[in-house]
């Protein structure tokens, strides 16, 4: 019988049931290859990165484009010859992705937007894609000033080199699944860039298993000389998906679900990750009157996750650049912390590795609905990854914010487990040969 079709019949005890298997359980070692990539992240050409971008003086989406001193052009053209370097001799490839936004309410007349693309393709699963940005325009106080001065230093130049030194580090590398580092543009003008690569994937059907936007992530001292967060970085994940349909949500609302969504198992997979910060997971889309790059991938149903620094300082982004009553305003590169953008930068590294090296997230999983049993019936397709070793059922009190509870089921496609579905949340993770598991997949109700 065919793995996807083999059922096995679980009993847990109470007594099993009362013990936390999941819950504090210890993060997965540091795996040679990931500690390799680790040590390269380097702070000096992370600053390096940073101090070029806020040379060209704008980077304004409505900036030129063809001065090769000043402007988002000559930001572009650099940005691309850098990972062009990067990628020589690698499988890495590099494309300019451009196309022309129409006339929009930040968008006075139709204007050519470019998306600078680095695709590091798996070596065992490359239809399955772990993404990265940062966006490298900027912008002042008047979000239609193209031309005075915009440093864009955290905001985000800080962005862009994580996804830069993140390339440079990884395109000699072997990820099994492919790997995408992108400084988008068009971002302050209303999501464009960011939004046009994520039309393009969904219409090439692209199975995008995760995306992280990298958004104002330059210091982790509130700009102010304290530190009490610098050790630390935010999250921010969805519980409802965006994407949800009227039929998802009469479900949802039925048998709940909110917090278990597709982004919002990418933010519990990056908790269980050994990372270089702290990681502050924030059950929200984004900060109150802000978004970000992760919005358009999430607007196709794709999990995404912002990453930002734990304590903005406002006088420092969307600011002209000036003193005033004694204070200096302005995203200016003297306010970035070029250590912490590396440790944000190995924070990425260990996610992406991490999700890359191992399954991917279990598809079509389904709970049984169609009788009323004290049991419960999972099923789902078994993966064709040749390490893939099997899988385990996780989970929680419907109270509970993390998963507790978790079982080896092995490599099989359907299961039951006697315990009530009406009383927990179920999940389901894949692990492989060497031990590294997938983020988790909540079931939806069988039709």
């Amino acid at each position: 019988m065919a793995n996807s079709t083999r059922r096995t019949f679980l009993s847990v005890s109470a007594a099993a049931v009362a013990a936390p298997l999941v819950a504090g359980e210890a993060k997965a070692s540091v795996k040679p290859e990931l500690r390799e990539i680790l040590k390269e992240i380097d702070p000096r050409r992370i600053e390096a990165v940073v101090r070029r971008l806020v040379s060209f003086g704008t980077r304004h989406t409505l900036s030129t484009q063809d001065d090769p001193v000043r402007g988002i052009g000559a930001a572009r053209d650099w940005i691309y010859a850098e990972l062009r370097r990067y990628a020589a001799g690698t499988p890495m490839t590099v494309e300019l992705q451009s196309f022309i936004q129409p006339v929009s309410p930040r968008v006075p007349q139709p204007t050519r937007i470019t998306n600078v693309i680095a695709t590091l393709p798996g070596s065992v699963t490359p239809e399955r894609i772990y993404v990265v940005t940062g966006h490298y325009d900027s912008r002042v106080t008047d979000v239609m000033n193209a031309t005075a001065d915009a440093p864009g230093a955290d905001d985000d130049a800080s962005g862009v080199a994580v996804i830069m030194e993140l390339a440079r580090v990884m395109a000699k590398r072997r990820p099994e699944a492919t790997l995408v580092f992108a400084a988008v543009a068009g971002e302050e003008q209303g999501l464009y860039g960011s939004d046009h690569m994520a039309q393009v994937y969904k219409d090439q059907g692209a199975d995008i298993q995760a995306m992280f936007s990298n958004d104002i992530v330059g210091t982790g001292d509130a700009h102010d000389g304290t530190a009490p967060h610098r050790r630390q970085v935010r999250l921010f994940v969805e519980g409802v998906p965006t994407s949800e349909t009227a039929a998802e949500a009469r479900t949802r609302l039925s048998v709940g679900g909110e917090n278990d969504g597709p982004s919002r198992q990418i933010g519990r997979f990056v908790q269980n990750t050994r990372t270089d910060l702290d990681v502050r997971v924030i059950w929200r889309r984004d900060r109150y009157l802000r978004g970000s790059d992760h919005i358009s991938f999430l607007l196709r149903g794709y999990p995404a996750a912002r990453f930002t620094e734990p304590r903005e300082n406002f006088a420092h982004e969307h600011q002209d650049v000036r003193v005033e009553n004694g204070v200096q305003y302005g995203d200016l590169i003297q306010f970035c912390d070029f250590r912490y953008i590396a440790g944000v930068a190995k924070t990425n590294a260990a996610v992406l590795w991490s999700l890359a090296q191992a399954p991917g997230t279990p598809r079509g999983v389904v709970i049984d609905t169609t009788q009323l049993t004290n049991e419960t019936t999972l099923r789902w397709e078994v993966g064709a990854e040749p390490d893939l070793a099997g899988y385990e059922i996780v989970w929680r009190e419907t109270t509970a914010p993390e998963w507790q509870h978790s079982r080896d089921v092995g490599k099989v496609g359907t299961i039951t487990i006697d315990l009530s579905k009406d009383n927990v949340f179920f999940g389901v993770r894949a692990y492989d040969r060497e031990g590294n598991r997938s983020p988790v997949a909540a079931p939806r109700p069988s039709p």
